[in-house]
């Protein structure tokens, strides 16, 4: 695995693009802090988007998270909810938001640290799968990745949510 530096806050000029997709995201806990968890989920997005928009980019898909909500008492939701306001006042011509649910995939391939709750709530989910509605199944990490691609070389001009639901199984 090979792991590369990059300073958000100054990144270098990108070169010329048609789409940029974000899937950045961290966890209170590998963050160290709220400050340092928001300046991954929200203002490092947000330049990404910046740099890539400067770079010709026309089309853009995001990761964002079911309960994106930028006045939600919770941290997390509160975050990606102002994330997520924060693209929508770029004037970007084309943007997909994607809003998974409980990410389902191989974190120890990616070298992440086991994450105990996150581990018991993806056990309870698979086991009660049939009962949840499908906006609330654990969704394949690919299976997000599938649908933000096709939504964004789908869509037209706006702004496009893709809910959960939309993602399962997508090939």
């Amino acid at each position: 695995m090979h792991h590369q530096v990059v300073d958000f806050a100054g990144l270098p000029n990108l070169p010329k693009v048609n789409e940029c997709y974000v899937a950045l995201k961290t966890t209170l806990k590998l963050a160290g802090s709220q400050s340092a968890f928001k300046a991954i989920d929200l203002d490092a997005v947000v330049a990404v988007v910046l740099a890539a928009q400067a770079a010709g980019a026309k089309r853009f898909g995001v990761v964002s998270a079911m309960g994106a909500d930028a006045k939600s008492p919770v941290f997390y939701n509160r975050i990606k909810g102002e994330m997520e306001l924060a693209l929508k006042q770029l004037g970007l011509k084309s943007l997909v938001i994607a809003r998974p649910s409980l990410l389902n995939g191989n974190r120890a391939a990616l070298g992440q640290p086991k994450r105990g709750v996150e581990g018991l709530g993806l056990w309870l989910a698979r086991r009660l799968r049939p009962l949840l509605p499908v906006n609330y199944r654990a969704v394949l990490a690919k299976d997000v990745a599938h649908a933000l691609i096709q939504a964004v070389q789908a869509v037209n001009p706006g702004i496009v949510t893709l809910l959960s639901g939309d993602m399962h199984d997508h090939r």
